[in-house]
């Protein structure tokens, strides 16, 4: 079942066309880096780009240099972030708890569904999930020595303790300074509710930071002297502007996180209060000392009401809460009488009948950007993947009723897992309006290797990935503002000065929407349709 799960896992990476905007996005930086060999300088598009660390472009950029430009190399590195986050979560339980904990531990995390989906979609925060996992694990397992006297205890804390810094340096790579904000404030947090600061004391400041800053701070300093913009422009304007202001137009209300935290926990939703209720029998919370399962609730706990208190929310950024939920979960599971967690599969099953029931209305969803044969791959994926579900719940209650707990987690993870990927695979044809994976096969036979092409008005962050080339933006900034500034050469800022260079191109093509169309077919300009679907359109000039 192990090596089952795990080449699906990997196997379906590369069975999607990546899509935009953030998988285009990442999947450019590191092709531009792995093209230019500047390991420093982040770049999209051609253009400067200073938003996020270097570390996922360092590993995206290693990936196609091993194993060639594609879907699977692209996505390896979030794909591998997510593996292993499962991996530590089910080793790291077992080793507290014992191998049923680990076990139970690791199959409920490798069929969360936002784990899952977050792994096989390409962005950072699978990374910095990973690195925030391992730095809250290695604490939990450096805990584990305190009540142990004797010389090989307290090495091996602080050994764990080491682990935990190094992996915080990942995450500030991975992320920023999310990277050790969550973990520092899960800290504090914790301390001051058991009012016991044992744990802070033991944290090992002097060697733990030494650490640290030689594994983080080398490319923030490089990137600084090679850039003076760089320490304005992503300290301040993405970490505090981004957080307490709502300029990057990502504002949700204080609930916003809710609903992806319950259907993102699916199958296991139905745990979530019943993980979190305290446990009285072992007297944790009267006080110190401070125990495993307190530092699990407050790091959920944290990491959401953190992100619901920003100014700019995007759906995956709680995903590090995720491994910890499913550490408590397994927690509980493991006082659990079968009875009990025969009611927990009342949920996700009764999510997955909506959904069936839900798939067969699909025609009302009907709409230019959404044509009948996307939306009906999708309905059929979904209806497979509930007859996938249902028998792993059906198996999964067959062995309750047996009092074979870790049989039936088992059997629940496994169908949730297959069913998921299931509904990720028929996503692929709705995603492709959203990809220029579709486009690039139609005008990569019309392009010389010189032909310039443009991104009129507007942009797909696929293109440069399947044409393997930079476009030139015409009157169009987004996120490329500070580059354009930077570098204003390398754009077009107006609509007549595209037209003038057009015009004097012998061959060309340009990617734009309808709207523009319209106004530059005003102009008379030479061009001719090579592609188009519901949301743009392709034109060349030969």
């Amino acid at each position: 079942m192990a090596g089952l799960a795990t080449l699906l896992w990997f196997a379906s990476l590369g069975t999607r066309s990546l899509i935009s905007p953030d998988e285009g996005r990442y999947a450019t930086l590191a092709l531009e880096m792995a093209r230019s060999g500047d390991w420093i300088t982040p770049r999209l598009n051609g253009l400067l780009y200073f938003e996020k660390p270097a570390l996922q472009y360092w590993i995206g950029a290693l990936s196609f240099k091993c194993l060639g430009i594609t879907e699977f190399a692209a996505r390896l590195g979030p794909g591998l972030a997510g593996f292993l986050t499962v991996v530590i979560v089910g080793w790291t339980s077992w080793r507290l708890w014992g191998r049923e904990v680990g076990l139970q531990a690791l199959a409920i995390a490798a069929s969360t569904t936002w784990i899952v989906g977050n792994s096989h979609f390409l962005t950072l925060d699978a990374g910095l999930t990973l690195f925030l996992t391992l730095t809250l694990c290695s604490v939990l397992l450096a805990m584990r020595h305190d009540a142990s006297p004797g010389r090989v205890a307290h090495d091996a804390r602080r050994r764990w303790i080491w682990i935990a810094w190094a992996a915080m340096a990942g995450a500030v790579l991975s992320k920023g300074l999310i990277g050790i904000a969550i973990p520092g404030g899960v800290l504090l947090t914790v301390s001051l509710w058991r009012r016991d600061m044992a744990l802070l004391r033991g944290m090992r400041w002097g060697s733990g930071a030494v650490i640290f800053l030689a594994l983080a701070a080398p490319w923030f300093v490089l990137m600084s002297l090679r850039h003076p913009e760089f320490a304005n422009f992503f300290f301040i304007h993405e970490h505090f502007t981004r957080y307490l202001t709502t300029e990057h137009r990502r504002e949700g209300a204080w609930w916003y996180y809710l609903p992806i935290l319950l259907a993102g926990a699916l199958p296991w939703t139905g745990g979530l209060a019943w993980s979190l209720k305290p446990d009285r029998r072992h007297g944790e919370t009267d006080g110190p000392p401070i125990d495993s399962r307190d530092v699990l609730i407050v790091w959920s706990l944290f990491i959401l009401l953190f992100f619901s208190a920003s100014g700019s929310k995007l759906p995956s950024y709680i995903l590090p809460m995720f491994p910890a939920l499913a550490m408590l979960v397994a927690l509980r599971i493991r006082d659990a009488r079968p009875s009990t967690l025969r009611w927990h599969l009342g949920v996700p099953t009764l999510v997955w009948l909506a959904a069936l029931i839900a798939s067969t209305q699909y025609g009302r969803l009907v709409s230019p950007s959404a044509p009948p044969e996307a939306l009906s791959a999708i309905a059929m994926a979904v209806r497979l993947a509930c007859v996938v579900f249902l028998l792993g719940a059906a198996a999964a209650w067959w062995h309750l009723g047996r009092r074979q707990t870790t049989a039936a987690v088992l059997c629940m993870a496994l169908g949730h897992f297959v069913a998921t990927t299931l509904v990720l695979q028929g996503h692929d044809r709705f995603g492709q309006l959203k990809s220029s994976a579709a486009l690039s096969t139609v005008l990569l036979p019309l392009l010389q290797p010189d032909t310039p092409v443009f991104a009129v008005r507007s942009y797909d962050q696929t293109l440069p990935f399947y044409l393997r080339r930079d476009v030139v933006l015409v009157d169009y900034a987004d996120e490329f503002a500070l580059g354009q500034r930077l570098e204003p050469w390398k754009s077009i800022p107006t609509l007549d000065a595209f037209a003038q260079r057009w015009r004097s191109l012998p061959q060309a093509a340009a990617y734009m929407n309808r709207t523009t169309w319209a106004a530059l077919r005003q102009r008379e300009l030479p061009m001719r349709i090579v592609f188009e679907d519901a949301r743009r359109l392709v034109v060349v000039k030969q």
